[in-house]
């Protein structure tokens, strides 16, 4: 099974771009939602973080108090690196699981959707990696129009993540997205066709 890393800075269209893969057969694990599900109540990821933060993360329901868990890594530089240790393995183990599954399936390619591939360092682990881009007039007009926030507000959000050029330098697969939808899924469907075509020379 090919593995592919999908990775892209904020409104650059990566979630577009994972929506056409999924539209053409192919499975996308989102890191995301598998992290908000590895701390859901009752997960041993949850219940390490209770032992190392006490019950005050807690909301109450017995769901982890994201804002009270933000207050923490605000107020205690290392609170993070130790969230960061737990949550992390919880992440990556639930990914390989699903990862083991597909392959299991017979899904001839996977695709992992992480936005902070790149900083993590996590983008090495896989073969092929596709990063989502776009020219940053693009991306500050797409945040303000997307989201109602002022031009300020969303300048001040993207410089807080990795630049787009640097996340650029590691993609095996580059996908410029400055047009229309349709051009977008144009492109997506050529890196679906160019991966395929991989797998069908290595057999």
């Amino acid at each position: 099974m090919k593995l592919v890393g999908l990775t892209g800075g904020i409104a650059t269209g990566k979630s577009s771009v994972a929506r056409r893969f999924v539209e053409r057969g192919i499975p996308v694990i989102d890191a995301d939602q598998v992290a908000r599900e590895v701390v859901e109540p009752g997960q041993p990821a949850l219940l390490a973080i209770v032992d190392a933060f006490g019950p005050g993360v807690l909301d109450a329901d017995g769901a982890l108090d994201r804002a009270a868990m933000r207050q923490r890594i605000i107020d205690d530089p290392d609170a993070r690196q130790t969230l960061e240790g737990i949550t992390h393995p919880a992440i990556l183990g639930a990914i390989g699981s699903r990862l083991s599954d597909l392959a299991a399936q017979g899904a001839p390619i996977a695709v992992v959707d992480a936005a902070l591939m790149v900083e993590t360092g996590s983008y090495r682990m896989y073969p092929d990696v596709v990063v989502v881009t776009c020219r940053p007039e693009t991306q500050l007009a797409r945040l303000v129009s997307r989201d109602g926030m002022t031009e300020e507000r969303a300048r001040a959000l993207i410089a807080t993540q990795l630049p787009l050029a640097e996340k650029a330098r590691v993609a095996t697969h580059l996908i410029e997205n400055d047009g229309t939808l349709e051009a977008l899924e144009a492109r997506v469907d050529a890196v679906i066709d160019a991966l395929s075509a991989q797998i069908s020379s290595s057999e």
